[in-house]
């Protein structure tokens, strides 16, 4: 049973909102009144510098790679954060016995400071408050990375709160049991980059010195969280343990390229949409003009939350937007066709359109959840251009879900159900 009004109502807010979206959608339109949340392209749209690193493990121990990778990959993004790039995107690719570290720079003017800052290796160093005349300094000590054997993560036996341990070498330990000595009941800072350890937080940055610490091993405790400590030990170990990078590629994308690839995508994408709507309008006529008018409604909808997150596209994220389309009219598809079946059994046309939903739910449903899961393996056990691919077509495909149930079935309601005023 549905109310005819309040389903009117419904419609004409869904026709408003994917307006707005639309408007939004398109930037020299959008641009007018606000140039907050511009569209973010990727290397292969926006141009840029591909740089490829070898990471040297040999001085790392097995049981060590995984957190010194991470942590290197987590101190180079936040090198490459203030260069001014739109969204860049560091990550690790394994060939073979070597591990590269991939840096995607979209949109860099200064290739070579990037190229420097990312060259160097994380340098880690603690630092102690000194009075200086009427001012309070953070000042280095003696005790630097070099001196750190390993970090890791544990938990409090009792309250199983995450801390981090860590480990120091002989001459090391002797440093730090100098520095906590005279520096008992005060805090003692942790800098990775001359930055604290963890810049947004940096009173976890600073742990108090409980007592003067000897033997060269030492637990940093507080309220932390999962995340938090993970970080810390990740940042520590890249900090601590030798494992310089090696520029072995470059490779720069200039500006026009992308232009010129952004412009065939958007061209390919709109041709796309076109042959499929000829299509369902000539095969399903006046159900094929439903299913178009909430095709384009969804289309309005996905690029806009899209750019609201927002998510880099690439040419791979707008194939997999194109293919969530597909998807979008396949679930119309098989309503389309069950409504058909339902008719031939001598159904109203209202009850056959009610029933053509709720036969053809169950197969929407399995493809789409299918396609889903798919797509979230693709997206956690892979890297680079496929990863963005997975992203746009999980999401696509979870509001194409919404666009195929909820706003076709509306449409049929309100302009093929005129003889039933409720069902």
């Amino acid at each position: 049973m549905f109310n005819r009004k309040k389903q009117a109502i419904f419609l004409a807010v869904l026709v408003v909102f994917s307006l707005a979206a639309g408007f939004f959608d398109y930037e020299p339109l959008w641009n007018r009144i606000s140039n907050a949340r511009p569209w973010r392209f990727g290397l292969d749209l926006a141009g840029g510098t591909f740089l490829t690193y070898e990471i040297d493990l040999s001085g790392v121990t097995n049981t060590e790679k995984d957190s010194v990778v991470r942590g290197l990959r987590d101190v180079i993004e936040k090198r490459v954060n203030p260069l001014g790039v739109g969204e860049p995107r560091v990550y690790v690719q394994k060939v073979a016995e070597y591990t590269r570290l991939i840096v995607e720079l979209a949109g860099i003017k200064d290739v070579d400071t990037a190229i420097k800052l990312i060259g160097e290796t994380p340098f880690l160093d603690f630092r102690e408050f000194q009075e200086v005349g009427t001012s309070t300094l953070i000042v280095p000590t003696q005790l630097t990375g070099r001196y750190i054997v390993n970090a890791e993560l544990s938990r409090d036996p009792q309250t199983y709160v995450p801390e981090i341990g860590f480990t120091l070498n002989d001459e090391g330990g002797k440093i730090f049991q100098e520095i906590t000595k005279r520096n008992t009941g005060k805090p003692l800072c942790i800098f990775i980059d001359d930055a604290p350890i963890i810049p947004e937080s940096p009173q976890d940055s600073c742990p108090n010195v409980q007592g003067e610490i000897s033997g060269g091993k030492a637990r940093i405790t507080g309220q932390f969280g999962l995340d938090k400590a993970l970080k810390i030990v990740q940042r520590f170990n890249a900090g601590a343990l030798s494992a310089p990078v090696k520029l072995i590629n470059q490779q720069t994308i200039s500006a026009d390229f992308g232009a010129d690839a952004l412009k065939k995508a958007v061209k390919a994408g709109f041709i796309g949409t076109a042959l499929v709507i000829l299509f369902i309008i000539i095969y399903y006529r006046r159900f094929g003009v439903f299913a178009a008018i909430a095709l384009l409604m969804y289309i309005a909808i996905t690029l806009s939350i899209f750019k609201i997150i927002p998510i880099t596209l690439t040419l791979a994220g707008i194939a997999g937007v194109i293919l969530s389309i597909g998807m979008a009219v396949d679930a119309n598809i098989l309503v389309f066709e069950r409504t058909k079946e339902e008719l031939k059994k001598g159904q109203s046309r209202s009850s056959a359109i009610e029933q053509g939903f709720i036969r053809a739910w169950p197969s929407i449903r399995d493809s789409n959840i299918s396609t889903m899961i798919t797509s979230a393996v693709l997206y956690y056990f892979t890297s680079g251009f496929v990863k963005g691919f997975a992203l746009a077509l999980f999401l696509g495909v979870v509001i194409s879900m919404f666009s195929a149930i909820t706003i076709t079935r509306t449409l049929l309601r309100i302009f093929l159900n005129k003889e039933n005023k409720q069902l």
